[in-house]
């Protein structure tokens, strides 16, 4: 429910009309339409959108395995763009690699969606620091 609610207060995942598809403890779903606001100059998806998603995805995997009134800040993010983002939507699947108390280690895998089928278009690496509650 806090994932929910933190992720609610986005404003910039509810401008790119991001949400929510899966929850579980270490990993979470985040898909996201191919507006034509978020495209780039040649019709695929932005690699804004692309790391925006999958940042999100892998910050909140990460807060998921931590107590109640914690938060995680991203510390550091590598982006790999592997194919353009072309199709519908965009899904991007963080998971939690090493969980820790001062740091911890996460993944995001994103996806273009077209016609049903998934392709490929960043791998994403990162550190999310736990924060403690005030």
């Amino acid at each position: 429910m806090m994932i929910q609610q933190s992720f609610a207060s986005q404003s910039l995942m509810h401008t790119l009309g991001a949400e929510i598809s899966s929850l579980k403890n270490g990993s979470v779903d985040i898909i996201a339409p191919i507006l034509e606001s978020s495209r780039q100059q040649h019709g695929f998806a932005h690699a804004g959108l692309t790391f925006s998603i999958g940042d999100s995805a892998a910050g909140y995997a990460a807060l998921s395995t931590l107590p109640a009134g914690h938060e995680v800040l991203t510390t550091e993010m590598k982006i790999n763009l592997l194919a353009p983002g072309k199709g519908e939507r965009l899904i991007a699947r963080g998971k939690v690699i090493k969980p820790g108390r001062r740091l911890i280690i996460v993944q995001s895998d994103v996806y273009a969606i077209e016609n049903d089928i998934e392709t490929h278009v960043a791998l994403m690496t990162g550190t999310m620091m736990p924060l403690s509650p005030k």
